[in-house]
């Protein structure tokens, strides 16, 4: 999920995990690699993991049961009055554009009275090219980055108007079709897609109101999912310990709590760097930090070596910790 200061946001993707070894359901991926293809969901606005699901590597990127059934889980864990009061944006790449999962995230909407809505990237075919290439030069507006500010060589537009069955077609009521252009990359190879040096991307979302070029730019956000994936598979995603699927499958929701732990410890109790820096250098600079518990006076102390370079850091943590409040016992 990916949101604004008003709301909340959820990202769904899927990733490959590499198996050295034979394990169960382990299997060849659609990049020629071996292993596992788990489906994960995590919170934007907190880096927190919601849920995960442990795959074949064969298995769809696009599976809508997999994406009903994770979104689901990751929902359950979003508090009641978030989860029935707040803005939810689900934001997904391609593989969540399915008419399925579309649905489902309707029916959660229209049945449940949640406030959500979706961003996902929308399948580029002949229709859809035909549709942009007729598309005005007056139809297109400049793109924004996350700032604000102008992105250079960058354009959207919206194609909703171009393709009027959509509904008839499936997709759910109200789908809005967006549209950017860009010049690629100094070195970048052209694709089938790309058309007189522009490159297209196409996203659906339904959201009614907003300037296109926020939808497009709060729509790019999700990217930063990738950061989530490769932050967990730095505490334990990507080495499965087993032959056996289901202790695999453990292990993977181990991971997703230890990457909420990180989490919630840089949100909550450090600041600077180290609020932001990535597991391996936190894991050097704080987790593994030799110290020393002491008592005497009545008193537990902790000593942290004297010229470690971070040790006012980790004190001032443990301070933070200390002077939260305690949770009510229900």
């Amino acid at each position: 999920m990916g949101g604004t200061a008003t709301g909340s946001s959820s990202t769904s993707t899927s990733t490959l995990v590499v198996c050295h070894s034979e394990k169960e359901a382990a299997a060849a991926t659609f990049n020629c690699t071996f292993g596992y293809h788990p489906l994960l969901v995590f919170l934007d606005n907190t880096n927190e993991a919601l849920a995960g699901m442990l795959r074949a590597g064969n298995a769809g990127a696009n599976t809508a049961a997999d994406h009903c059934t994770v979104i689901d889980q990751a929902l359950a864990h979003i508090p009641d009055h978030a989860r029935h009061g707040t803005p939810i944006l689900v934001r997904a790449d391609g593989a969540g554009c399915s008419k399925a999962w579309l649905a489902h995230l309707r029916a959660l909407r229209d049945q449940r009275g949640l406030h959500l809505r979706f961003s996902v990237g929308f399948t580029m075919t002949d229709r859809v090219q035909a549709a942009i290439l007729a598309l005005p030069e007056m139809a297109w507006t400049p793109a924004v980055d996350a700032d604000g500010g102008v992105r250079d060589g960058a354009d959207v537009a919206e194609l909703t108007g171009l393709l009027p069955d959509l509904t008839v077609a499936g997709w759910p009521p109200g789908m809005r079709v967006v549209v950017r252009r860009e010049r690629p990359h100094p070195g970048a190879q052209l694709t089938f897609t790309d058309v007189d040096g522009w490159r297209f991307q196409t996203f659906a979302t339904d959201t009614e109101a907003g300037q296109l070029a926020w939808l497009e730019a709060r729509h790019r956000a999700h990217a930063r999912v990738e950061d989530r994936i490769r932050c967990t598979k730095d505490t334990g995603l990507g080495r499965f310990p087993s032959r056996s699927f289901a202790i695999n499958a453990v292990w993977l929701q181990l991971a997703l709590t230890a990457a909420d732990l990180i989490a919630w410890t840089q949100t909550t109790l450090l600041d600077g760097d180290l609020a932001v820096c990535e597991p391996k250098a936190l894991r050097y600079r704080l987790l593994h930090v030799p110290a020393r518990l002491t008592r005497g006076q009545r008193r537990t102390r902790l000593r942290l070596p004297e010229h470690w370079p971070w040790r006012h850091q980790l004190a001032a943590a443990f301070t933070r910790l200390a002077s939260m409040p305690r949770p009510l016992r229900i």
